[in-house]
């Protein structure tokens, strides 16, 4: 069935923040965007929700996609949606956050991702998006 709607709608989209401890510093999981907006800027794994899935299952799927990451508890953190936040239109993001181990941070870009890798978590680039507000916003959070 379709709808139509005289309101126009938000798309909503998922970022996954992953943390790892690496010889005693934490460190970030980051993307660098294959396409367009803010390609070839580093981000957040993430991408559009899919229709049938929940959340967490859209999160789990797009760090798999873009990363290979799998096994990794996520939480969910909170909503952005400021009006601007993306130039494709209005979207509101849910992030989620985890943390892994050595053993399990191995990752390649995949998919719309061209390349990952970890980050020095006080050594972050600017990011596409809010995503460095977001970051310092789940770092308070978390108080690291």
């Amino acid at each position: 069935m379709k709808y139509t709607y005289y309101y126009p709608r938000a798309s909503v989209t998922v970022d996954i923040i992953i943390f790892c401890q690496f010889e005693g510093k934490t460190k970030v999981l980051l993307i660098e965007r294959g396409n367009e907006p803010y390609k070839n800027n580093w981000a957040f794994p993430g991408g559009f929700i899919e229709m049938d899935e929940t959340l967490e299952e859209s999160a789990v799927r797009e760090l798999h996609e873009e990363t290979g990451m799998c096994g990794v508890r996520l939480h969910q953190y909170k909503a952005y949606g400021d009006p601007g936040r993306d130039p494709r239109g209005r979207n509101i993001s849910v992030i989620f956050y985890g943390y892994t181990d050595i053993k399990n941070s191995i990752v390649a870009g995949s998919d719309d991702a061209k390349n990952a890798g970890w980050f020095n978590q006080d050594e972050i680039p600017d990011m596409a998006f809010d995503h460095n507000k977001i970051l310092n916003d789940v770092k308070q959070f978390l108080k690291m």
